[in-house]
């Protein structure tokens, strides 16, 4: 599987200033080969290449190696514009988003991340440095800082391309890590993962995850946005911008948070990880006017794509079980009624009388679809007659 490894650069006040020169040479070769690309309809990376090549090298400065990388760029760059369109991401042939991205060539933002490969940058792990090309030479000896297991990771399965990147005042390489799958065990049981927005996840364990300290983070950032928006100023856009952007990072962390230590419990207790398919969930639920934005923008995919992806890379059984009814089914007699959930923290079932938390019914009706989910997937295979 494919892993990205970051690690960030301790460059000295020259050296940044090289780096933000490469950065800035090869963006502005890249518009340059976007604008040919657009214009002569090449499409294919060898085409392209023969028709710029000699100019890009001769105007940019910039060597072959880089040329061919910035070349690699514009290419990839359309190629997702075209997944993108065909997808219906853009919105439908002839709408104004639609028209906007292909009536003109793509442009790069003049400190845009540029990839370099192994000739244009070399790895020094021991000494924990990177010799790269900048237009103003071979820069070495730039020394780099990491966490010790990206690193150990970083100097065991790196392949491919390496991403210069610069955020703020920061810089930054992105790696490539091709980690090999472990292979799934057998699952003695599940645990069952109820996604929320009170509760950001509850397990049938009965563990429980809460979202209230994000929700008001959430809160704050939006009051600080509006007041920002209200003066309508470049500079408010901007900060605007960066709040976020740290917004986004901050639900991040909580997901990798939580998701770390569920598929940790997995691992350990020898279980396998059920979640409810929240797939469409925008058009099956009717939420107040007032409630849209922080439902629809609340980060519950993501948690599910952090479970899956470190499920995988640690061997434990991950499954998507069907999300209709999990909160107001019984998981004893089976009885489902609305009335079953009359209120949002508890679960009251009308038949049986079963009581409990909401969510942690949900969580264990999660769990149990999830068992029998596995049980129909592992199954032999009939001989054919």
């Amino acid at each position: 599987m494919k892993l990205v490894v970051q690690v960030k650069l301790l460059p000295t006040p020259e050296q940044s200033l090289a780096l933000e020169a490469t950065l800035r040479a090869c963006n502005r070769a890249a518009d340059y080969v976007s604008q040919v690309s657009f214009d002569e309809r090449l499409k294919d990376r060898n085409s392209l290449q023969r028709a710029v090549y000699a100019d890009v090298k001769a105007a940019f400065g910039l060597s072959a190696q880089p040329v061919v990388r910035v070349v690699k760029k514009v290419v990839d760059a359309y190629a997702t514009l075209r997944g993108n369109l065909k997808a219906g991401n853009l919105g439908a042939p002839g709408s104004k988003r639609y028209r906007k991205a292909t009536s003109s060539p793509i442009t790069f933002r003049p400190e845009a991340g540029q990839p370099f490969d192994d000739r244009c940058l070399s790895w020094q792990m021991d000494a924990r440095t990177v010799s790269i090309w900048t237009v103003s030479g071979r820069m070495k000896h730039l020394r780099f800082v990491g966490a010790p297991d990206h690193l150990k990771t970083l100097a065991e399965y790196r392949q491919g391309e390496t991403d210069l990147v610069r955020r703020g005042r920061k810089w930054f390489l992105v790696a490539t890590c091709e980690v090999p799958t472990p292979d799934v065990f057998e699952p003695v049981g599940f645990i069952g993962v109820d996604r929320g927005v009170v509760n950001l996840a509850t397990t049938s364990d009965g563990a429980n995850y809460q979202g209230r300290r994000l929700a008001r983070y959430r809160r704050w950032q939006a009051h600080k946005r509006a007041e920002l928006q209200a003066k309508n100023t470049r500079s408010a856009w901007r900060r605007m911008g960066c709040r976020r952007r740290k917004e986004h990072r901050h639900a991040t962390q909580v997901n990798h948070c939580i998701s770390k230590e569920i598929v940790s419990v997995a691992q350990r207790t020898g279980r396998g990880i059920g979640v409810e398919a929240l797939d469409g969930i925008r058009e099956r639920v009717r939420p107040r006017r007032d409630q849209r934005g922080r439902l629809f923008s609340w980060p519950f995919d993501q948690l599910g794509r952090h479970l899956a992806y470190k499920a995988k890379r640690a061997g434990v059984p991950f499954v998507e079980v069907d999300a209709a009814y999990t909160s107001q089914r019984c998981p004893r007699c089976g009885h489902t009624e609305k009335a079953n959930r009359s209120a949002r923290d508890h679960f009251r079932c009308r038949r049986c009388g079963l009581a409990g938390p909401a969510d942690v019914v949900a969580g264990v009706n999660v769990r149990d679809r999830a068992r029998s989910a596995w049980a129909f997937v592992t199954m032999p295979v009939p001989p054919s007659v």
